[in-house]
């Protein structure tokens, strides 16, 4: 015996011994305890689960090896590995969603509180200067906001239209008091504001003040528009986005990343990381907004610093007030010059009778010069808030989700259900059939890359037609974005194409500072000939401004009404003719 000793010491390490070997990990999960544990915290019934691993020739998605799932539990988990999938992209994406419809709300509110702050300044300014007499005729300046806040809010008529009434209905009722010995009839009236109208400029009644009005509130109310309607449509094609379609190939990869670990009975087993990135892109390459969320981006940052800078809403908002103020002091300074030019081409009204004219008041102070806000004040809303600090805030929260659709899989995998922490990289993890480490390729979001993924086949040629969808509302959202940023109201294309053929847009030059030299808008095609006017029911001068609204949109729609009783202008040298207040 002593003999073989030495021969049974030799043979020792060659005798198979209870350490790990090729079946150990069947040995050692042959149990399905966890799995039960887990599932059934999760609601599943027990007895659905097998208290030990049984064949899995049933399954149709994870390995057909032992298993813990029967078929019915692994239907289960296909539907919860996709809600699981569907919460994480809807819950990284909520700051996005959160972002863009706090901006629009914010902005939204500014712009439409800046329209009325201006409204109350003007009605305050010219109560002041001109007491109930302005408060019994106001409604020709409201009607004005009126029509100004309907294009913001409602894309209504054309803003050159609305300013063009305006001071057609302002030059009507400022012309008879200028001449009070005269009556004119309705045929003068509109003879007049034809002068107006025309190209060449022949009569410019309130000089240059209604040209710089319509470039800087036509600018301004154009970008506003174009940049809260940008924020509107980005909250909502990026809510839809969010709400990722499923393709079959995308349920059967999930089902293998975080389903498929329950059934072999290893639920504390995470998947690989790399694994849960090549899942994740190929779920979600076709369906995100790149490359058109990076010029969305630009577009909203190129608007918001237009806004606060050369179209500035802030001071255009309160120029509607200066600028209705100094065309009246030039049409009172310059009324022998605009009269003449007037009797000329309209021919001379009938003189009324002495005892009809009212006699000359005494001529009251004039009216006090308005006081705009210096350029190094910045107006505050009732909101505590202004324009430069939105446009910081805007500035600063998209910074942070410029890269948010290309980082989308990173911020998903880097969640404890879907795969292991990148600090654990090296340890053993589910790789799809077991335990080990990812040998795969991890291929990035590219639809040239995409055709190379391992776990899944993604047609990459083009997205869906719900996704190219959202992206053409990107696109479109920029490109108006893009056009108001450089002055072009595209709203108005169809129309200008109508008029002129050019198909530019409407188009308005960067002159409005202090000192610029005067840049006209393309030229536009002369107002075509109205009717005559049916005198109105109040005599002399009646029915003008009916006459000018009715019938009268750009868009085709309907007509546009601004109802306005017959009323005086005042200015200065309107008190002295109508008397003291």
């Amino acid at each position: 015996m002593s003999a073989l000793r030495p021969l049974l010491l030799l043979l020792l390490p060659l005798c198979p011994g209870p350490g790990p070997g090729p079946r150990s990990e069947a040995k050692v999960t042959r149990s399905c305890a966890e799995t039960r544990q887990v599932l059934g915290a999760r609601g599943y019934s027990l007895n659905l689960i097998p208290p030990a691993l049984i064949s899995g020739e049933h399954l149709q998605i994870c390995p057909q090896e032992y298993t813990c799932c029967s078929s019915e539990t692994e239907q289960k988990l296909i539907r919860e590995t996709e809600a699981t999938f569907r919460g994480l992209v809807e819950d990284s994406g909520s700051f996005l969603v959160h972002t863009l419809a706090a901006r629009h709300r914010k902005f939204n509110e500014f712009f439409r509180e800046m329209l009325s702050v201006s409204q109350q300044s003007l009605a305050q300014l010219f109560s002041h200067s001109y007491g109930r007499l302005y408060s019994q005729h106001a409604l020709i300046f409201n009607g004005l906001f009126s029509r100004l806040r309907d294009y913001y809010e409602n894309s209504g008529e054309g803003l050159d239209d609305t300013l063009a009434d305006f001071w057609a209905q302002l030059l009507e009722r400022v012309f008879p008091l200028l001449h009070p010995q005269y009556s004119f009839p309705p045929d003068f009236l509109l003879c007049l504001t034809r002068l107006t109208s025309t190209t060449d400029g022949s009569l410019q009644p309130f000089g240059d003040s209604p040209r710089r009005l319509r470039l800087q509130i036509t600018r301004a109310l154009v970008a506003a528009r174009a940049f809260v309607q940008g924020l509107e449509t980005g909250r909502n094609v990026v809510s839809e986005t969010l709400k990722v379609p499923m393709s079959e190939g995308c349920r059967q990869a999930l089902m293998r990343l975080i389903g498929c670990p329950l059934c072999r009975g290893v639920p504390s087993l995470m998947p690989c990381r790399g694994f849960c990135l090549n899942v994740a892109h190929g779920c979600l390459s076709s369906k995100g907004l790149e490359p058109d969320w990076a010029s969305y981006l630009d577009g909203l940052l190129l608007l918001a610093e237009k806004l606060q800078g050369p179209f500035s809403f802030e001071l255009a908002a309160e120029s509607i007030g200066v600028k209705v103020s100094e065309g009246l002091m030039y049409l009172q300074e310059n009324s022998v010059k605009v009269s003449a030019k007037a009797f000329q081409e309209c021919g001379t009204p009938h003189p009324v009778p002495a005892r009809h004219r009212r006699a000359p008041a005494p001529r009251e102070e004039a009216s006090r010069a308005w006081r705009a806000t210096a350029e190094e004040e910045r107006p505050t809303t009732a909101a505590g808030t202004n324009l430069h600090r939105l446009v910081w805030e805007l500035r600063e929260r998209l910074g942070r989700v410029r890269g948010f659709w290309a980082g989308l899989p990173l911020t998903v995998c880097g969640d404890s259900r879907m795969a292991a922490d990148i600090s654990q990289e090296a340890a053993p993890c589910w790789t799809g059939a077991g335990r080990g480490r990812y040998l795969q390729p991890v291929v990035g979001g590219s639809p040239a890359e995409q055709l190379h993924n391992p776990e899944l086949d993604v047609d990459a040629s083009s997205p869906d037609v719900p996704t190219r969808r959202r992206r053409l509302q990107l696109r479109a959202a920029t490109a108006r974005m893009r056009a108001a940023a450089l002055g072009q109201d595209l709203d108005m294309r169809d129309a200008d194409e109508d008029a002129s053929g050019s198909g530019g847009g409407q188009q308005y030059a960067d002159d409005w500072k202090a000192g610029a030299a005067p840049v006209g808008p393309p030229a536009r095609p002369p107002r075509p000939p109205r009717p005559p006017r049916r005198e109105g029911p109040g005599g002399k001068g009646g029915g003008g401004s009916a006459r000018y609204n009715q019938g009268r949109s750009r868009n085709g729609g309907t007509p546009a009404v601004l109802h306005t009783p017959r009323i005086l202008l005042l200015f200065p040298s309107a008190l002295a003719l109508l008397g003291s207040r």
